[in-house]
């Protein structure tokens, strides 16, 4: 078998006709060569964000291929004779971490040696039985998501065929690394995560929200998700949303962050209004300020009243508005402001801009005294 994207066996889900078959559970199936996401695979691993890859195959050492391909090796064994096998995957990959919306269509086991990652198993329906390592057997369910540790033998007891889950894989020295951006220190050894999640409430179910939002707007070729300004900044948050929502030996830490001098936090601020048009994530401005991203964010909030990320956006409409009020329609436009100043959805800075200044930017650009 070629790179994923030359898979020959893998077909895409389309409506009945000649020449096509109709599975029991995943509906008809193509019988054409390729992938409704084949073109996209070629540039995956460079790209910040990519395309939506949507496989559908009737082969199980196609199925297997794939989901090594984007998550790890594996084996799987049908725990029940089945008419005919079935796998539908909706995959996504934005940096350090993959997604996946995963489902069979026979009931099946799967086993992995050590997965060398963080990942996070939640069923969207149904239930999944597995274990890691020694541990007893556990269930995920629609209310409770699996969590999985780097290392451990893995193995996924009992999916069924009425389970569809949302898989995401993040990657250990990512994780750790942005553990450390927020303590403001090393840890030495990658931290060891509590085995479950709630997602019905708190924290959980809002990391869940996000994950499942990042994985069905990523087949959206205009949404934000694929805005390289905000591509960052979604990794950051779903990687710091893990580490506040699931327990492990470093979460008090980040929940009461050390005090903050207004002399800390100025690095962060006069970098901010040298360059206020760069796609700046918090980490990064910690980084500057040279103290951990929840030190920063405590100083922001004692000192300016407001996060680094709202000072960020109050320094560019501030700047946008000085640009629409110096130039004339006949000279530039909203939208070029907009993009000048790190806004990458007009309607959005728009919004923004009226709640501030009281009227549209184009009000402003056409009362503007050209120079």
């Amino acid at each position: 078998m070629g790179p994923i994207g030359e898979t020959r066996a893998c077909f895409r889900l389309c409506g009945a006709g000649p020449g096509r078959e109709h599975h029991p559970i995943l509906g008809p199936l193509c019988l054409r060569p390729g992938s409704a996401g084949a073109n996209n695979m070629h540039d995956l691993h460079g790209a910040e964000f990519a395309r939506k890859a949507d496989y559908r195959t009737t082969h199980l050492d196609e199925a297997r291929l794939v989901l090594a391909d984007y998550f790890y090796a594996n084996k799987i064994d049908l725990l029940a004779p089945a008419e005919q096998f079935g796998a539908s995957f909706d995959l996504s990959r934005m940096g350090d971490i993959s997604l996946g919306d995963l489902r069979f269509a026979s009931d099946l086991r799967m086993r992995f040696g050590e997965l060398g990652a963080y990942h996070v198993d939640l069923p969207l329906s149904g239930a999944l039985a597995w274990h890691q390592g020694g541990a007893d057997p556990s269930l995920a369910t629609t209310s409770r998501a699996a969590v999985f540790q780097p290392i451990g033998d893995t193995t996924l007891d009992r999916w069924n065929d009425d389970c569809r889950l949302l898989a995401v894989k993040i990657e250990r020295t990512a994780l750790q690394g942005q553990l450390e951006q927020l303590l403001g220190t090393t840890i030495g050894t990658p931290p060891h995560l509590d085995p479950t999640m709630d997602v019905t409430e708190g924290p959980g179910r809002t990391w869940a929200q996000l994950a499942t939002m990042v994985a069905g707007d990523m087949a959206n070729p205009r949404g934000l998700l694929t805005n390289p300004l905000l591509a960052g900044r979604i990794q950051e948050a779903l990687l710091t949303g893990l580490l506040l929502a699931v327990n492990h030996r470093h979460h008090d830490a980040l929940m009461n962050p050390a005090p903050c001098s207004a002399s800390q936090i100025k690095p962060a601020v006069d970098v901010i209004e040298a360059h206020p048009e760069r796609p700046f994530t918090v980490s990064a401005l910690a980084e500057v300020a040279a103290v951990s991203v929840r030190t920063l964010q405590h100083g922001f909030q004692r000192h300016l009243g407001m996060s680094p990320m709202s000072y960020l956006r109050q320094v560019r409409l501030v700047r946008a508005h000085q640009d629409l009020s110096a130039f004339g329609p006949d000279q530039v436009t909203v939208t070029q402001i907009a993009h000048k100043w790190g806004f990458g959805h007009v309607s959005r800075f728009a919004a923004a801009y009226r709640t501030r200044y009281g009227v549209g930017p184009s009000t402003t650009l056409r009362r503007a005294t050209p120079r």
